[in-house]
């Protein structure tokens, strides 16, 4: 299929390379900085004062606006966007993961455009712009760093909702592995799951596919399996963080999903709904919904399931629904060895009928759309795999 390719990030990887982080905010014409993070977590770790030394070192003033959580607040992007106003900043840099960057770029499309920035995430318009940012990597996982798109969580409603385009795209992002050797292993391997999970959601489609970018997208897949379990017993592994945190960008920035139409994107549509009513980690959500998910639709697609199953597992099984079955089996089988939910009950959450249905209309914008591309998939189907990832 024909396809369109565009990652204008700049990345600076390696030890240290936080320390640079004044100077690529220099080199694109920022003077004034939004410095903005979430937990005290870069606060007590420290690299809060090494990213502010590095933006006065380069003779630059900023601002700060910390407290974003998982599931990034519409409230905190509104109040990033009055600071800025306040403060005449020229320049957003996120300081964290996905949550923090998602957070950061909505703030630049409140800056960039009039009205109110919920409007893009309701498709209600489109952006024109965006205040330009970049990130100081903390979280492998989003892929947020690399992408285009931005996902907020309104209060009003709890409804998440996501936004794309290329405006948003960082300027730059410093990624530093060390960086991540504090995360607890659940926020770890919740991160691996969700980068295996942007190179998945892709790679299930009804396209004719490019030989290359299944390859790119089964080694990344397999890379990050192998280096999850590293990571469990090694959290301070280099070489396993090096990989998980490389795997996450290359797994959002749109290199795997070339020639593919795009990919099917349902299990995220159904863990957003999760994510917002019951403020569950993104990653462990997904990884308590795909299982119940490709079962309800591998029939759809059963020789890319079996196709999937050989190469992710080395599977051989002469029948194509046993050999899909069995690749399924085999993932909730990895989900389990890293610590992570394959039901809803082990995510901790047990939504009732109502629940299920609120969050299937949520997903479906109260009837104006269906998910996926494997099976198209109403609120009757989205309630059904809910009530499937619920035992």
């Amino acid at each position: 299929m024909n396809f369109e390719y565009y990652a204008p990030t700049k990345v600076v990887f390696g030890k240290g390379s936080e320390e640079k982080t004044g100077e690529l905010v220099k080199d694109q014409g920022g003077h004034k900085v939004l410095l903005h993070y979430g937990s005290g977590s870069v606060v007590r770790s420290g690299l809060l004062d090494k990213i502010c030394q590095s933006l006065e070192k380069a003779g630059l003033s900023y601002v700060m606006l910390g407290g974003v959580v998982p599931n990034p607040r519409l409230s905190k992007v509104r109040e990033g966007i009055q600071l800025c106003r306040k403060e005449n900043v020229d320049f957003l840099l996120a300081v964290g993961g996905g949550s923090v960057i998602d957070s950061t770029k909505a703030i630049g499309y409140g800056l960039a455009n009039e009205g109110d920035v919920w409007d893009f995430y309701e498709r209600k318009r489109q952006a024109e712009g965006c205040m330009p940012l970049g990130a100081v990597l903390t979280i492998a996982a989003a892929g947020s760093e690399m992408s285009d798109s931005s996902v907020i969580t309104n209060e009003d409603g709890w409804i998440k909702r996501g936004y794309s385009s290329n405006y948003c795209r960082c300027r730059f992002v410093v990624m530093d592995p060390e960086l991540t050797y504090t995360l607890p292993d659940y926020q770890t391997q919740s991160g691996c799951v969700d980068i295996m999970m942007h190179t998945m959601e892709r790679y299930f489609n009804l396209s004719d596919n490019m030989e290359l970018t299944d390859g790119i997208s089964e080694t990344l897949i397999r890379s990050v399996m192998k280096n999850a379990k590293i990571l469990k017993q090694n959290p301070t592994d280099y070489n396993a963080r090096a990989e998980v945190m490389w795997a996450s960008s290359l797994s959002h920035n749109g290199l795997t999903g070339c020639g593919t139409g795009g990919g099917d994107w349902a299990s995220h549509q159904i863990a957003h709904e999760l994510g917002g009513m019951f403020d569950v980690a993104h990653g462990a959500g997904l990884a308590a919904i795909w299982e119940s998910w490709a079962r309800y639709v591998y029939r759809e697609a059963p020789e890319r399931f079996a196709g999937f199953a050989s190469r992710i597992f080395d599977l051989e099984e002469k029948d194509t629904e046993t050999l899909a079955l069995a690749g399924i089996e085999k993932m909730e089988d990895f989900y389990r060895s890293v610590g992570m939910p394959t039901s809803l009950k082990e995510l901790g959450v047990e939504p009732t009928e109502a629940q299920i249905h609120e969050m299937a209309e949520k997903c479906c914008f109260f009837g104006c759309r269906t998910v996926g591309v494997i099976k198209r998939l109403d609120a009757a189907d989205i309630e059904e795999i809910y009530r499937m990832a619920r035992e």
